[in-house]
């Protein structure tokens, strides 16, 4: 009588090696980055103040200068030094009566906020102030 193997066991046996139980991976939550205060890198000249922006309505403001921008809306408050800043859009609202500026953040966030124009003649001036501010802590956007 010749060797012959054991029967196999019933049902599919145990898998093979490369699909056998591992254990589960480990993820790990990312911490949020910290950012250092920094010193502005647009410091102006002795003597001269640092250039600011301010557009104000009765629930809203922006407020740009020399430490970064600054968004209040209906009482909440959001600030962002310059570090932390990616870049910095603004437009007219739909109805042209309204300054709309948008600030992207570092890790991709976008915060916005609006300040409605009264009267709508004001709107022309902000733009022409944001730029000139916007050029002077930003020259490349």
């Amino acid at each position: 009588m010749t060797h012959q193997p054991p029967p196999p066991p019933p049902g599919f046996g145990p898998p093979p090696p490369q699909y056998a139980a591992q254990p589960p991976p480990r993820y790990e939550i990312p911490q949020a980055p910290r950012y250092a205060p920094q010193a502005p890198q647009h410091a102006a000249p002795a003597g001269r103040p640092a250039p600011e922006f301010l557009a104000v309505d009765k629930q809203n403001s922006i407020v740009v200068d020399a430490s970064g921008i600054a968004f209040e809306m209906y009482g909440v408050a959001a600030d962002f030094d310059w570090p932390e800043i990616r870049s910095v859009h603004y437009k007219a609202g739909p109805n042209g009566k309204a300054l709309m500026v948008a600030v992207v953040h570092l890790d991709g966030r976008v915060y916005e906020c609006v300040v409605n124009a009264r009267p709508r003649d004001v709107l022309p001036g902000w733009f022409a102030q944001l730029a000139w501010v916007l050029g002077h802590y930003r020259p490349t956007g």
